[in-house]
């Protein structure tokens, strides 16, 4: 089994490199406590550096994670068309905790992810828009998401992500920490 470290730098290496506003990861974990004690350090560790940690979703051994920079999401959901579509289905927009409260809601009530989480780890409202319209079919590129507007800008986007999950993943086992491989905001 991997470490919460090893699964954070996988998952997450984008955000910590700060070329990308969220992601998500699912972790399985023994002790509860434990694992909010992880979350907690984490949060102590790199909130200075302008990255957070939110548990989305809890079932009796595993956890739905959300790491994110605070900064960008601000940014990412009060552009207007975000921020109409949001309010539309029902988000607090206002205020970023309550937004993560409802979509942590929303993942709770439905067996599915709710489609609009993509706004949430920076997939552009187009791709988030044509994959509803679309109800997931007739996409240009699947990558980290269904591309639907400007897919060879995309595919090069997916690239860097890639690169950069290996790089932070050798740095890893090359002993960096993820303290030293978080930019700072």
């Amino acid at each position: 089994m991997s470490t919460f470290e090893e699964e954070i730098i996988r998952h997450c290496s984008p955000t910590l490199a700060g070329i990308k506003t969220g992601n998500l990861f699912s972790y399985s974990f023994d002790d509860h406590d434990q694992l909010i004690n992880q979350i907690t350090n984490w949060n102590n560790t790199l909130n200075t550096r302008g990255v957070y940690f939110e548990r989305l979703k809890t079932n009796r051994n595993r956890v739905l994670l959300y790491v994110y920079r605070k900064n960008r999401l601000n940014c990412d959901l009060s552009c207007p068309k975000v921020e109409r579509f949001l309010n539309k289905i029902g988000y607090p927009t206002g205020d970023l905790e309550s937004c993560l409260a409802f979509l942590s809601e929303r993942i709770h009530d439905s067996a599915d992810f709710p489609h609009e989480i993509g706004l949430f780890l920076s997939y552009p409202f187009e791709d988030v828009e044509g994959f509803i319209q679309n109800e997931g079919k007739n996409c240009k590129h699947c990558g980290y998401w269904k591309v639907y507007c400007n897919a060879n800008e995309k595919i090069k986007l997916f690239s860097k992500y890639k690169k950069c999950a290996t790089k932070y993943y050798q740095c890893l086992l090359k002993g960096s920490s993820i303290i030293r491989l978080t930019v700072a905001a």
